[in-house]
């Protein structure tokens, strides 16, 4: 599994960090960073509502 993240679309909202703390951070200023773009499977539920849930559709999953 990767994450990929289109940054053009991503607003910041920190909707993904909410769903997957592990994987994802947004700082004070609104960016985005991604702490593990290849999160264990154990994770894998977790990022799957980060996706479904980001106002954006900036994230997206790869397997």
């Amino acid at each position: 599994m990767e994450i990929k993240v289109d940054f053009d679309l991503c607003q910041g909202h920190a909707v993904c960090m909410g769903e997957a703390p592990e994987v994802f951070e947004v700082d004070d200023k609104g960016f985005l960073t991604i702490l593990q773009d290849q999160p264990p499977e154990d994770l894998r539920a977790k990022v799957e509502q980060a996706v479904k849930y980001c106002p954006t559709g900036a994230i997206s999953l790869q397997d």
